[in-house]
């Protein structure tokens, strides 16, 4: 062992002037760029699965507890949400928080335009951490007094289509069964959000739940149904299985997948895009690996035939090359990952290559970079590179030292 390792540090230090000193650059270039293109394409695609996820969420909730009815309209069945039920919930493990909510249809009149949307009410429990992000004006909702029941937000697109400002009042019909005339409501205007969801931006107007209650007649136990944060994306359905075994036969549970597979359904096929990459990716540098290493075997023809005949078998060399394919592939890791996390950090923190929110959801292109998938490519790229360089190192054992030396 300790010879080979002499003899592939002898190998290294040689200038390699000659054919393969190229092929060799070459070889560390192509595996660094894989890599590199590699890490780029998982932190850009989980990037945007996350955003794109968390704006979704964000309207949603991860999980929605509503009446046991097949109401899919924007006003539901009214339920009971008791504080013990609230408190049951909460002591769940992987909950993070829970919150009454109520929706309900109306039309923004603003001079002469209208405008049709969904009145969002909520209570003091609500987690405004995604809106907070996303405040364009103003502020988010905090109800902390009687002066900040009328206060409401509305999405940036909204404001534009209807010409209002910050601070501006904000008047609201809504239908109510058996009255004749809409009931209408005075909202003042103390926050304006984006969120690059044009689909949610153009309908959600955000207020006090307290509105919803008066106009539906319930009393202050009664919502629309519960929402229920959890904190691991990734324990969704189990969470949301032990909901519904604490919340009774009367009430069902939908996770925001239900809520809207389409989007879901479409975030998953993203991974399909980074598999292909990826595969693309890991034969570029195999072959790149196969190839210098069958070129230095040839190269080195004369070497290996003068070894033999001084009394070095097969494994001792091939290890020696071995040792010589995984520098060159641990040289190119090493500017791969460089590369790829240098690029992917300057795209984090300045948002250089900036995207039309209104095709892809989001304004620049994101970022997402983690540890265990940086380590799981680094180590997958190891172990394939180093498998398939057995293949070549096969040829050592079919070169004879009497025909090598002969015709040296």
């Amino acid at each position: 062992m300790q010879f080979a390792i002499y003899l592939t540090s002898k190998l290294l230090s040689s200038k390699g002037d000659g054919f393969s000193g190229p092929v060799v650059r070459v070889a560390v270039a192509s595996v660094a760029v894989g890599l590199a293109v590699m890490i780029i394409a998982v932190a850009i695609v989980t990037g945007f699965q996350k955003q794109v996820r968390e704006k979704v969420i964000g309207f949603g909730a991860h999980i929605r507890v509503t009446a046991f009815d097949n109401n899919d309209s924007y006003e539901l069945s009214p339920i009971q949400v008791e504080p013990a039920l609230v408190t049951k919930l909460k002591n769940l493990d992987g909950v993070r928080n829970v919150s009454v909510f109520a929706t309900k249809a109306g039309i923004i009149q603003a001079g002469e335009a209208f405008e049709g949307v969904v009145f969002k009410g909520v209570d003091k429990t609500y987690d405004w951490d995604f809106f907070k992000d996303r405040m364009q004006e103003g502020k988010a909702l905090a109800f902390s007094d009687s002066n900040s029941a009328s206060n409401v937000i509305i999405s940036r697109s909204i404001a534009t289509k209807l010409g209002l400002k910050l601070h501006d009042p904000l008047r609201m019909f809504f239908i109510v069964p058996d009255e004749p005339q809409p009931r209408g409501r005075r909202f003042l205007i103390t926050g304006i959000y984006e969120t690059g969801l044009g689909e949610m931006d153009d309908l959600y107007v955000i207020g006090n739940i307290s509105h919803l209650r008066k106009i539906n007649n319930w009393n202050d136990v009664q919502a629309g149904g519960i929402e229920v944060l959890v904190k691991d994306f990734k324990k969704l359905d189990v969470v949301n299985d032990a909901v519904y075994n604490v919340i009774g036969y009367e009430l069902n549970t939908r996770s925001i997948k239900e809520l809207y597979p389409q989007i879901f359904e479409w975030l998953d096929l993203q991974d399909m895009n980074v598999l292909v990459i990826l595969i693309l990716m890991i034969i570029v540098s195999a072959m790149a690996m196969i190839s210098i290493l069958l070129i230095l075997i040839l190269e080195k023809s004369v070497m290996i035939g003068l070894l033999k005949a001084m009394g070095s078998g097969d494994a001792v060399i091939r290890q020696v090359f071995l040792m010589h394919g995984a520098y060159i592939l641990g040289k190119g890791l090493l500017i791969g990952n460089i590369l790829g996390i240098g690029l992917c950090l300057l795209q984090q923190y300045t948002g250089l290559i900036k995207l039309p929110q209104e095709s892809y959801f989001v304004s620049r292109v994101p970022i997402n970079l983690e540890l265990a998938p940086l380590l799981v490519l680094n180590a997958g790229t190891i172990l394939l590179c180093m498998l398939v360089l057995l293949l070549p190192s096969l040829l050592i054992s079919r070169i004879s030292p009497v025909k090598t030396l002969r015709y040296s």
